[in-house]
């Protein structure tokens, strides 16, 4: 058993208790390897409350829960940038669930969801610490291009067509 057919990857409110949890642990294990030390609670505070997530809510936006074996393992956020453009964010699988498959399942989900909100092109950022995300996007089709914005936790850019 590889583990892929213990996920399941459903949309969530992004304000709702079990996706708090997930940003949470997101923004936990985030910050902490941006520090190369465990994330202090202030740290993590103000890393969500500089990067918020409600941009990750219908209309515009879809937050999704991935779990596995029925418990929360991981996220992803995709929203619109623009018309036909969107922006994958918040990608995360608990450290003790990774290499079980969830990250490639919660990507492809993320993309149908930005499909249907009428993206035709998928962009994202990326640390340069973040080797195994960067290697998840590229295996799936992600090419870097140039910086689509300045912001200060952002080294790669990605994008993938959608059609």
């Amino acid at each position: 058993m590889s583990g892929t057919e213990l996920w399941t990857v459903a949309p969530a409110p992004v304000d709702g208790a079990e996706a708090r949890a997930a940003l949470l642990a997101y923004y936990t294990d985030i910050v902490g390897r941006y520090h190369d030390r465990p994330a202090t609670a202030d740290e993590i505070r103000t890393a969500m409350e500089e990067e918020p997530s409600d941009g990750l809510a219908p209309p515009h936006g879809r937050f999704l829960l991935g779990r596995y074996a029925g418990d929360v393992a991981g996220c992803a956020g995709v929203r619109l940038l623009e018309p036909g453009t969107g922006e994958l964010t918040r990608v995360f699988v608990r450290p003790e669930r990774r290499g079980t498959g969830g990250g490639a399942l919660l990507l492809a989900a993320a993309e149908e969801a930005a499909r249907e909100l009428g993206a035709v092109l998928l962009r994202l950022d990326t640390r340069a610490d973040l080797v195994e995300a960067r290697a998840l996007y590229a295996a799936r089709g992600y090419r870097e291009i140039p910086a689509y914005h300045d912001g200060p936790y952002a080294d790669h850019f990605f994008e993938k067509a959608l059609v």
